[in-house]
């Protein structure tokens, strides 16, 4: 049960990274799809992926969070058996 609890927060952490950088990307690429002076909405292209990007470092944090109470609680286990 412990290294499923690993396991999930590992593959959460995963995620997260791989959800920061495409939203990274978006930002970085905002403003330049098209040719110059045709993005008419290039204040709204910002808004969503710096959403996206803050959604996703807080799902970093959580998994972050499960990786470490299940590392604690093997190490209470261990205590325990010793």
């Amino acid at each position: 049960m412990i290294n499923n609890s690993f396991a999930i927060g590992i593959q959460g952490v995963q995620d997260g990274m791989a959800g920061m950088e495409a939203s990274a990307r978006k930002i970085a690429r905002a403003g330049t799809d098209g040719p110059q002076g045709t993005n008419t909405d290039s204040g709204n292209s910002l808004i969503e992926p710096i959403i996206e990007l803050n959604l996703y470092a807080r799902s970093v944090e959580a998994s972050a969070q499960v990786v470490k109470t299940a590392d604690e609680t093997v190490g209470t286990l261990l205590d325990i058996m010793a």
